[in-house]
Parts: structure tokens; sequence; C-alpha cells
């Protein structure tokens, strides 16, 4: 019972870094998004 009793919250433990992890990948990528943007728009603003 002892070794359920582990692994499970050894479970919730990975599944909560997990879920976290994807979040903060999320939250990166809509950076480089806005910074990809705003790169674009100066680069726009420069050629004409």
């Amino acid at each position: 019972m002892q070794t359920f009793k582990s692994a499970s919250i050894g479970a919730i433990m990975a599944m909560a870094l997990f879920v976290s992890g994807c979040n903060t990948v999320e939250g990166i990528g809509q950076d480089v998004e806005s910074a990809g943007s705003a790169i674009e728009d100066t680069a726009r603003d420069v050629k004409n």
C-alpha cells in the first residue's frame, strides 16, 4: 500500500510539472511571435 501511495504522489507531481511546463513553453512561443512581428513591422517602416 505504501508503494502505491508513493507512486501516486510521484505521478501527480510529474503531471503538475508537465502541465506547468506546457504553459511556460506556450508563453515563450507567444513572446517570440510578438518579437518577430515587431521586427517585421520595423523592417516595413524602414523599407518605406
